[in-house]
């Protein structure tokens, strides 16, 4: 049967109605769709999806319990900022199991971004830094970070030193200058093209300049 939080068709529910409806939460938002059975629960495309799963669900597990830069709040905001800016309906761990499944469909990497802040926020050497949780085999080589005063205006970039399992970061008077102290500035870290983990960008950050 559906459970409801409210009367039927108003607000949320969740469940089965009579094997001819089905309600629930999909990507934040509540949906109905007609119950069906499907033909092959058990098709090719459908054990690979799964596979793909339990690797990447792991993968942000580890990334939340890790001993230093954890997956946290701030990341989860950035990530549900990248979704924002692609226009995607979905939730910062979605987000994050899709640019893992789109890298492992086409036989790339992923990687979970997390810890993202700045090692300095000065305004002539503006250094955001980002670390990096991934399988151990296919792992972050090469990358950039980009920067911008809006999430859609990324258009400055500086090339990052990977430490490859670890992180990226910019050295020490290597970071963004001529910024404007008291501006809000956006940053993210995307690996390169061509890069074994290209795709698995990480959320979008902001911070004022110094």
């Amino acid at each position: 049967m559906a459970k409801v939080t409210a009367p039927l068709f108003s607000f949320t529910a969740s469940g089965k109605l009579a094997d001819s409806l089905v309600f629930m939460s999909w990507k934040g938002l509540n949906t109905v769709r007609k119950y069906v059975i499907p033909a092959n629960p058990k098709s090719d495309d459908q054990i690979t999806q799964r596979a793909y799963m339990k690797a990447i669900v792991p993968g942000i597990h580890k990334a939340q319990i890790r001993d230093t830069h954890p997956l946290n709040t701030t990341d989860y905001a950035a990530y549900s900022a990248l979704a924002a800016k692609l226009g995607k309906v979905m939730t910062w761990f979605n987000m994050i199991c899709k640019l893992a499944l789109d890298g492992m469909r086409i036989d790339d990497g992923w990687t979970v971004c997390s810890g993202g802040g700045l090692d300095d926020a000065d305004k002539d050497d503006f250094r955001p830094m980002i670390s990096f949780t991934d399988n151990t085999v296919v792992q972050v080589q090469d990358g950039k970070f980009y920067l911008g005063t809006s999430p859609t205006n990324l258009l400055k970039s500086e090339v990052a030193t990977v430490v490859v399992g670890g992180g990226a970061m910019l050295i020490n008077n290597a970071g963004f200058s001529g910024l404007v102290a008291g501006t809000k500035y956006y940053w993210q870290f995307r690996p390169d093209a061509l890069d074994p983990c290209e795709g698995a960008d990480s959320g979008i950050y902001s911070a004022l300049a110094t």
